[in-house]
C-alpha cells in the first residue's frame, strides 16, 4: 500500500493483497499532477432569508409522498452553489502498470492457493481459468494440479474517461467548509429524515452517518453524497422504493445491511481501488459477472477508485455506463456542478516533510509495540498506523485497564473528540482535512480531552482502552495525516516519533521502530523484543 514503484516492499504487499481479495467482498495515498483551480468558483454563499435554491428542494405539489408530520427545523447555514464548467482535467503521464502476458501459461497449484488468488496474481478472472480447464467446482483445487493460465493481454481495454479528481476521493482542502448537514437539507429526500441503529446500539441519522464514515474513513462527503443518489436515489427521493435499509450501495450482502455497514463498504473501497492505482498493483478490473476488463493506464487515481468500487457490484454493461460520462459522473455534475472544478492539485507537496513528534508516553512507562505498519481505516486504506499497549502485568491480556496517560506528540488543537477517536490539528486552523493531523484511536471517551483543547507537547490527552470497535486488546491506534491523506507509516515520509523511525516488513502488522540502532519488533502480545518508552 505504501507509495514505491513495485520495489521489494510493494512486492510482499503484493502477496498480501491476493489474499484480501478472495474475500466475497474483495475485503493508499499520494496525488500527482501540476497545481490547478477555478479561479472564479466558490462552491458556497452565504444564506439569504429565502433558505435554500429552489432547484434542490423538492416541492410539496411535486412529491407523491406526504412530509412526515414531525418537521424538524433546521435552518441551512450554506446555500450550496454548484460549480460550473471550467478548465479540463490536469494533463498526466500514463500510469505505469503490471505488463499483461499475451501468452498461455502453466501453473501447479501449491498448498493453500484459492483460484481467486491464482487468477489475481495473473490479472484474469477467476471464469476465465474455470472455462480454459473445464473446472466443474472452483472451491475443489488441489496441490499438484496443473492448470492453465489464460493470456490477460487479450482482454477488451476499459474507458479512458476521468470522472472525478483525485481530490474528490479524500476528505481534504476542497471540502474542509463542506457543511453535511446544510446540503442534505438543501435537496431534503429520505436521507435527509432517516435514522438508523447501529450494531452498538447507537442511533444516528442519515447525516451522521455520512458524517462519520467521511471522518472514519477520510473519504470526501460530497461524493459519499452523489455515491448515495447514484446507487439508491434517496438524497433526492423519498419514494417507497428508495432504499437505505438494506442494500443503498448494491452490495447484497445479508451481513451488510443499513446505510452505514454499505457506505462504509463503498468508502473503503474508493480508498483500495486509489491505492492499487498509485501503487500500480492492478492492470485489469475484474466485474461482478466474471467478465475482465484491461485498465486504461491515462485515468487518474481518484477515477480508479470509482472504476474499482463499481467492477464489485456491476457486470460488464452496467459498469461501463456507470463509468462513462453518462453514469456517475452525470449524477454529480447534476447534484454539485463540474467534479474538476473542486480539484486541488498537489494535496502532497513534493518536499512534505514530517513536524518534529515525539514519543507519545510518559518518561518511565514501558508500553508495548504490538502492531507496526497497518490500515488506518478499514482494510482499503494505507498502512498509516502503529498501536501501542500500556503497561500491565505479566497475566494482563486482552482488555484491561491502565491508567498510563497516552500523550500529544506535538502541539495542537484538538478539533474531534468522540467514539474513541481523537484528532489534533498540528496547524492550529481548525480543520482536520487540511495540513498534519494526528489520529488517536482507541481512547478512553471518559478520559480524552475535548474539542477545542490546545495542547503542548507531552500534554495527557487521555488513556488507551478497548473503546471504539472490534479490538483484541487495550492499546491506541495512532495514524498520521496531511491534508486528509493517510500517510504510510512506514513509507517515504516513515512515522519518526522522537527518533524512533517506523519500518515496514510488507505484512500488514509486522514491522519495527528503531533508535539509535535499537529496534523495537511488533508483537502482538507480552516479550522483550516489544518493549519501547521513553527514558
Amino acid at each position: 500500500m505504501n507509495k514505491t514503484n513495485l520495489n521489494a516492499k510493494i512486492q510482499r504487499s503484493y502477496r498480501a493483497l491476493i489474499g484480501l481479495f478472495s474475500t466475497f467482498t474483495l475485503i493508499a495515498l499520494v496525488l500527482t499532477g501540476c497545481k490547478r483551480q477555478s479561479k472564479d468558483f466558490d462552491p458556497y454563499i452565504a444564506p439569504t432569508n429565502d433558505g435554500i435554491i429552489s432547484f434542490f428542494t423538492p416541492s410539496q405539489q411535486t412529491s407523491p409522498f406526504e412530509t412526515p408530520t414531525a418537521t424538524p427545523y433546521r435552518e441551512p447555514r450554506l446555500t450550496m452553489t454548484p460549480a460550473p464548467m471550467s478548465s479540463t482535467p490536469t494533463a498526466k503521464a500514463a500510469q505505469s502498470l503490471p505488463t499483461l502476458r499475451a501468452n498461455e501459461e502453466l501453473y501447479t497449484i501449491q498448498s493453500g492457493d484459492s483460484l481467486a488468488g491464482i487468477a489475481l496474481s495473473n490479472q484474469v478472472s477467476v471464469r476465465q481459468i474455470v472455462d480454459a480447464n473445464d473446472i466443474e467446482n472452483p472451491s475443489l483445487i488441489h496441490p499438484g494440479q496443473i492448470i492453465t493460465i489464460p493470456p490477460a493481454s487479450a482482454n477488451e481495454l476499459a474507458t479512458g474517461f476521468r470522472i472525478i479528481p483525485d481530490s474528490e476521493i479524500v476528505y481534504g482542502p476542497s471540502v474542509k467548509d463542506f457543511d453535511v448537514e446544510s446540503i442534505v437539507w438543501q435537496f431534503n429526500g429520505k436521507l435527509n429524515w432517516y435514522e438508523e441503529e447501529l450494531d452498538d446500539g447507537t442511533i444516528l441519522t442519515g447525516v451522521e452517518i455520512v458524517q462519520r464514515v467521511a471522518n472514519e474513513q477520510s473519504v470526501n462527503p460530497r461524493t459519499l453524497l452523489a455515491l448515495i443518489e447514484h446507487q439508491s436515489g434517496c438524497l433526492l427521493s423519498r419514494g417507497e422504493d428508495c432504499d437505505l435499509e438494506k442494500y443503498p450501495m448494491g452490495l447484497i450482502n445479508s451481513q451488510q445491511q443499513g446505510l452505514y455497514k454499505q457506505l462504509s463498504w463503498a468508502a473503503n473501497e474508493l480508498l483500495r481501488g486509489f491505492g492499487l492505482w498509485e501503487n500500480s498493483l492492478l492492470a485489469v478490473w475484474t466485474l461482478a459477472d466474471g467478465d475482465v476488463l484491461r485498465i486504461d493506464s491515462s485515468i487518474n487515481a481518484g477515477t480508479a477508485g470509482l472504476q474499482h468500487l463499481f467492477s464489485l457490484i456491476e457486470g460488464k454493461q452496467d459498469w461501463k455506463h456507470t463509468v462513462s460520462e453518462n453514469g456517475f459522473y452525470k449524477t454529480y455534475n447534476e447534484l454539485f456542478g463540474y467534479p474538476f472544478a473542486f480539484s486541488v492539485d498537489p494535496l502532497l507537496p513534493e518536499n512534505l516533510e514530517q513536524p518534529e513528534l515525539i514519543l507519545p508516553l510518559a518518561t518511565g512507562d514501558v508500553w508495548l509495540l504490538t502492531s507496526g505498519p497497518h490500515w488506518a481505516w478499514g482494510t482499503g486504506s494505507p498502512w498509516a498506523a502503529l498501536d501501542f499497549a500500556p503497561p500491565g502485568e505479566d497475566d494482563d491480556y486482552g482488555c484491561y485497564f491502565s491508567d498510563a496517560p497516552v500523550l500529544a506528540a506535538a502541539d495542537g488543537l484538538v478539533v474531534r473528540s468522540e467514539g474513541a477517536a481523537l484528532v489534533i490539528d498540528l496547524d492550529g486552523d481548525g480543520y482536520e482535512q487540511t495540513g498534519w493531523t494526528l489520529n488517536y484511536f482507541h481512547i478512553s471517551e471518559a478520559s480524552s480531552i475535548p474539542v477545542g483543547t490546545l495542547v503542548a507537547t507531552g500534554d495527557v490527552i487521555g488513556i488507551s482502552s478497548c473503546e471504539g470497535g472490534i479490538t483484541n486488546g487495550t492499546h491506541f491506534h495512532l495514524a498520521r495525516r496531511f491534508n486528509g491523506v493517510w500517510i504510510d507509516a512506514g513509507g517515504e515520509i516513515p512515522f519518526n516519533l522522537g527518533g524512533w523511525i517506523a519500518k515496514s516488513y510488507g505484512i500488514v502488522y509486522d514491522g519495527s521502530l528503531t533508535k539509535d540502532g535499537v529496534t523495537v519488533e511488533a508483537y502482538n502480545g507480552r516479550s522483550e523484543i516489544n518493549k519501547i518508552s521513553n527514558p
